[in-house]
This record gives structure tokens, sequence and C-alpha cells, in this order.
């Protein structure tokens, strides 16, 4: 079982945690020779006609005053599945990506589709970094490094720390946890719960870092980040243990049912909403690089509909939009407008 190889872990030296091959507990995902000529033959014959926008992506700009006018706890989607969070009056940053392209190089890979609302050196001092794993869509060398002065804690899966540290962050500043282990940070819980994905950032790493979801609670606000996951029966029992979540973040993107294993469809990214007992759903890993096979807009407009049927309170503020954690306010279908003109917009705050 994956959990007994994970619990295994934290008691072995960091040479034989190097070793590690982490699994899932659910399933054991592997791409067989077949997966992979179907998956090339899917893109070989792909034919969408909205890969990519055909116009800006209304992206609101972000400043610190901005982000100071409240005591509130709010969320801001900067992109894909980097999301800045305000709790308690700290500042939580999960998966930021902030470099151009998803990729070992930068002149090769997906490039983005908007540029982030705020840049790290306009960013207040942060609390905690939390990466959910190593994939370079969530796992960005050059705003690790960037983020490195103005950080006070790195929160990573087992192992996932070691990149950090490779590329100079201070050892003493990097926490790493292992599935339902937990940290607190002055007043803030983090714990790093179970996801359904793998690992791996070159040809022969493959799984040797652990992949997360992770539970962050404050005085007042309790939020789920699904990080990267298939749907799995783990998302009930996180629900169980530490639900009701004001806000999930929910992974609603860069899914193909060649890859659902890994890759929620919208529909089984609902169902984990309401596993996890959420009261309102912000779906991420959408809207700004082209990750799969699917219409930019898709995953958008499908788990739109999915919500309305299902009685879902869903949240898809614009990039740049503050969003307040306990009462946010209903999103606008912004993927469907044209030349909104960028200005900071306060959903569920005076």
């Amino acid at each position: 079982m994956a959990s007994t190889i994970f619990s295994a872990c934290s008691n072995l030296s960091s040479n034989e945690q190097a070793k590690t091959k982490f699994e899932n507990t659910d399933i054991k995902y592997q791409n067989s020779w077949s997966k992979v000529w179907s998956i090339a033959k899917a893109y070989w014959r792909d034919n969408r006609t909205d890969a990519t926008p055909k116009a800006d992506i209304p992206v609101l700009p972000l400043s610190i005053s901005d982000l100071n006018k409240t005591t509130e706890d709010i969320a801001v989607r900067l992109g894909h599945s980097t999301v800045l969070l305000k709790i308690d009056g700290d500042f939580i940053l999960l998966d930021p990506v902030f470099s151009e392209r998803v990729f070992a190089v930068q002149w090769l890979g997906p490039k983005r589709f908007h540029q982030s609302p705020i840049s790290i050196k306009e960013l207040p001092p942060i609390k905690a970094v939390i990466i959910s794993h190593d994939h370079y869509d969530h796992l960005d060398k050059n705003a690790i490094q960037a983020l490195a002065e103005k950080t006070e804690r790195f929160v990573t899966p087992l192992n996932v720390g070691k990149h950090l540290k490779d590329w100079g962050i201070d050892a003493n500043k990097v926490t790493e946890l292992n599935w339902w282990e937990t940290t607190t940070i002055d007043q803030i819980k983090l714990t790093a719960t179970p996801s359904q994905h793998f690992s791996g950032r070159g040809l022969f790493d493959r799984d040797e870092t652990l992949w997360a979801s992770w539970v962050i609670q404050g005085w007042d606000s309790n939020i789920f980040f699904t990080g990267d996951s298939g749907y799995f029966a783990g998302f009930k029992e996180i629900g169980e243990k530490y639900g009701p979540f004001d806000l999930t973040l929910v992974e609603t993107g860069a899914y193909n049912d060649l890859w659902a294993d890994i890759h929620m469809l919208p529909e089984q990214s609902l169902q984990a909403h309401i596993d996890l007992k959420g009261k309102a759903m912000m779906p991420v890993h959408n809207g700004t690089f082209d990750l799969s096979l699917h219409n930019w807009f898709e995953p958008l407009e499908m788990i739109t509909n999915l919500a309305i049927e299902n009685d879902v309170r869903l949240i898809t503020p614009k990039f740049g939009e503050i969003v307040s954690i306990k009462q946010p306010l209903p999103s606008e279908k912004w993927w469907t407008l044209n030349g909104i003109k960028a200005e900071v917009v306060f959903s569920g705050l005076e």
C-alpha cells in the first residue's frame, strides 16, 4: 500500500529517501506503449479551433495597496494554479508559476496566454509558499529563486524540497511533509493530504518526489487545494477529516479521457468539491497554458454549466480579481467577453 510506503519514508535517511518511488493509494499510474501511441495519435489529429484565446484575456492589475485594503480573508487567482491567499493578515502563495513557458527551457514548451496581475517584485512579504508537486506548471525554478528573500517558509511534499535547496533556498526555510502531516506557521495550519497523480521533471526521476493536496486552516477560514489529481476516494476521506471547507481550489483543466486517472474531468472536479464538503468552488489549472486537447475556455464553460445543474456555488474570478473567502459574490463569464477594461474588482468586499 502507498500509505505504508509514505509512512516509512519519514524514518528513512535522506539517501534512502532519494531512492524511494512514491505511489498512489488507489491506482498505480503507468503509461503503456499503447497508451503513449494513443496520446500521440490524439495530438496528431488535433483540430481545435480555439486552443488559445483569440483576444486578450482580462487581467486586473493588482498592487500591495489593493491587497491591504481589507482585513478579511481573500483569494486571488494569478494564473493557472497560482493563487495568492490572505489569511489572518498573512499571505500564502500556492504553486507560484510566473515564467513565460512551463518547461525546462524558456524557448520551448507551452506559452502563457496572459501576464500575471502582479509581479514577484511587487508581491507583499509571503508567510509561506506551498508547492503541490514538482511538474513544471506547478514548480517554477525562476519564481522560487525570485521569491527566496521575501518568503518566510517553503512547504512541500516529501523530496520536493531537494529541488528548492539545489536552487539555493536556505534549508532552514524548507519544510517537507508526508501525507497527513501538519506544520503550523504562526496560527496557520498546513496539512499535506493525498492526491492521485505522479511526479518528475526529467526522463529518469519519475515518482521520486511526492505529490499532495493541501488543507489550509486559519482562525476563521478553511481552504482546500487539490494540486493535480485524478478523482479518487481520498477526497471524501479528506472532507470527513477536515471539512467543511469555505473554499475549494479544484483542478479543472488539462483533462482528457486518455489521462483521466491523473487529471479530473469537469464532472469529477465537481464531485470532488461535493465530497470535500465545500461551500464555494474555484476551478483552477485553466486559462493560462495550453496543456491538453480541449479548447482553452472549455473547462470554465463546462464547470459553470455543471455547477448550475447541481446547485453548487461556483466562483470564476478574472485573474487579479480579489475574492472574499467567506462571502464570495457570483462571477461573470469573463471568458465569453471582449474588450473588458482592466481595473481592480472587489468581490464580496466593501
